[in-house]
């Protein structure tokens, strides 16, 4: 195995420029989720470059790609790398930014993409040293509802042939570039998108007692809304319940007809996720009904909770240690953020680690900003470690 790494530290090192160049012209080139077909073009000029097998337009923009090792049909193991961009306006002042109003890639998606396409690389020049198949998954829609991954798994990405285990990686600003973390069993939260429509009788507002106020029954509904985890989750049950988004289309004389409500649920437990659907609704609905009014609840399921394969994750960790040193190797904590990785997660044995990202000489900004970037030292890390895992995992 010593040679192995040896060999794919070698080609990290002498592809990371081409790599970068990869993620800086689709981080030039951003799209939104399931409008990727410029990155998906490019994706395949790229395989075809590389002579490597695939498959186009699943979900109309995903991609697989396949890497044939000795005895292909030894062992299947996938990577997956998510390829769309959000709707915020870059604000980075680099000769790589946006040419696209509007979009960015503030989430990494442009390093996922370009590492994945660097590992393809890597293993394609590496086929006589490891048995079985690499199954490379590039998905599109990871930033919007439904998200890619159920939809690429309902049109059979996970078969013919089918992978036993499957790994994904995701930028992280808040550990230094040549850096890794991992995270065994439950790491991220179900995520659930809350709409609310509190209709009153509007009028004037000096007349309130010939009006049925809906801002008022807003006020009083978001702190009802409060006790669904305070007091209706079991305290060891991770919970989020907020509210980001809160429209009164009224005046400083005026009181509307409605108010518009929108926030997130997040948990780790499916019985609780389904048993606090009811009590929001429940509670939104009497509030309102209390106070001379009616709220309409729009409840939209989104991912389920990602939970990594304990023995893959264990597995994988102890590869990362072997391939950049314990010291380069982080325990994670539970975040309650989500990806739609989870749902390969449901389906297969999963590991879905961090690729730190930091700079060490200057700030940071976060993911989903409009300054978010990456020190691109961890391009190599990323290309390098990846590769490795999968065919690390495929030796076991």
């Amino acid at each position: 195995m010593n040679e192995i790494i040896s060999l794919i530290k070698q080609k990290a090192a002498a592809y990371k420029d081409e790599v970068i160049a990869l993620r800086r012209h689709l981080h030039q080139h951003p799209e939104l989720s399931f409008n990727e077909y410029n990155t998906s073009e490019f994706i395949c000029q790229k395989l075809t470059e590389y002579k490597v097998e695939f498959q186009k337009g699943i979900v109309k923009t995903g991609i697989v790609a396949l890497i044939k090792g000795k005895n292909p049909d030894k062992k299947v193991i996938a990577l997956r790398g998510d390829i769309d961009a959000l709707p915020i306006q870059e604000e980075n002042e680099v000769a790589y930014c946006s040419k696209n109003a509007g979009i960015m890639h503030a989430c990494g998606h442009d390093v996922h993409t370009a590492s994945l396409l660097g590992v393809i690389k890597i293993l394609s020049e590496l086929t006589d040293k490891f048995e079985g198949t690499i199954k490379c998954i590039f998905q599109p829609g990871e930033e919007k509802l439904p998200g890619g991954a159920s939809l690429m798994i309902k049109e059979g990405v996970l078969k013919n042939p089918s992978p036993t285990a499957i790994f994904g990686q995701h930028v992280y600003p808040q550990l230094t570039a040549g850096k890794v973390g991992f995270r065994k069993g439950m790491y991220m939260a179900s995520t659930d998108e809350l709409y609310l429509t509190v209709i009153g009788k509007g009028g004037h507002a000096a007349l309130p007692h010939l009006n049925i106020d809906p801002i008022m029954i807003a006020a009083q509904t978001l702190v009802a809304l409060q006790q669904v985890v305070s007091r209706g989750a079991n305290p060891i049950t991770p919970s989020v319940l907020s509210f980001g988004k809160i429209q009164a289309n009224g005046a400083t004389n005026v009181i509307p007809d409605k108010v518009y409500i929108e926030g997130t649920f997040r948990t780790m437990d499916e019985e609780w996720r389904k048993a606090a659907h009811e009590k929001i609704t429940a509670i939104a609905e009497q509030t309102a009904i209390a106070m001379g009014g009616k709220c309409e609840v729009e409840i939209r399921k989104g991912y389920p909770f990602l939970v990594n394969d304990e023995e893959l994750t264990t597995k994988a960790q102890e590869a990362a240690e072997l391939f950049l040193g314990k010291e380069n190797v982080v325990d994670l904590d539970v975040r309650m953020t989500a990806e739609d990785f989870a749902y390969y997660s449901q389906e297969m044995p999963a590991c879905f680690y961090r690729l730190g990202t930091a700079f060490n000489d200057k700030p940071n900004s976060g993911l989903h900003t409009p300054t978010f970037n990456i020190d691109e030292a961890a391009i190599e890390t990323s290309i390098g470690l990846m590769s490795w895992l999968a065919i690390n995992e495929l030796a076991s």
